[in-house]
């Protein structure tokens, strides 16, 4: 048994030498030491590190509906709006057709008065462009406002120039009218 005895404390002496090795090896930076020791696991769990950020805390069922929710009413609101948009551009697209169709026929009418009073030749001038406004109308109804959006897209690019000048005729116009309409007023 003596022996015995002898082995033993030779073999807690090994024991007690292994811990006292290992930690030169396991030598960390003063950070990495708090950080060691804030995220040390009971004993007896493996724990691996993470590298990247943890995510936040997943969202609660009742966030995620509400989330998706506020997503499908601006998703509606926005069709409500294109819908709405679109509507108000056909009725627009409709009276305008009208109106240039109506125009049309008052220059066919006013054409036999020019026969008249200037000439036939000057009658059918009038006749000729009675004509192309009417062909114009005729278009005009024919065609759906996204058809028309695009030609208009498509000619803004094959001639800048022209819509560029077109644009600021039509700005002068406007502002003209508006300033008529506030002189009236006055």
């Amino acid at each position: 048994m003596a022996a015995d005895q002898d082995k033993k404390p030779a073999a807690r002496k090994t024991a007690a030498k292994k811990p006292a090795a290992k930690k030169p090896a396991a030598k960390k930076p003063a950070a990495k030491r708090t950080q060691a020791k804030k995220s040390t696991p009971a004993k007896g769990v493996n724990v691996k590190k993470a590298t990247s950020a943890k995510p936040s805390a997943p969202l609660k069922a009742g966030a995620t509906r509400a989330a998706s929710t506020q997503s499908n009413t601006a998703s509606d609101l926005k069709e409500r709006a294109i819908d709405k948009a679109r509507t108000t551009a056909n009725d627009g697209k409709a009276k305008a057709g009208e109106a240039i169709e109506t125009f049309s026929e008052m220059i066919e009418n006013s054409a036999k008065t020019i026969d008249e009073n200037v000439g036939e030749k000057y009658g059918d001038y009038a006749r000729s462009a009675a004509d192309a406004v009417s062909s114009f109308a005729e278009k005009v109804n024919s065609k759906d406002v996204d058809e028309m959006v695009e030609d208009a897209r498509s000619f803004v690019r094959k001639r800048p120039a022209v819509a560029i000048g077109a644009a600021a005729v039509v700005g002068l116009l406007v502002s003209r009218l508006i300033k008529s309409g506030m002189d009236d007023r006055s």
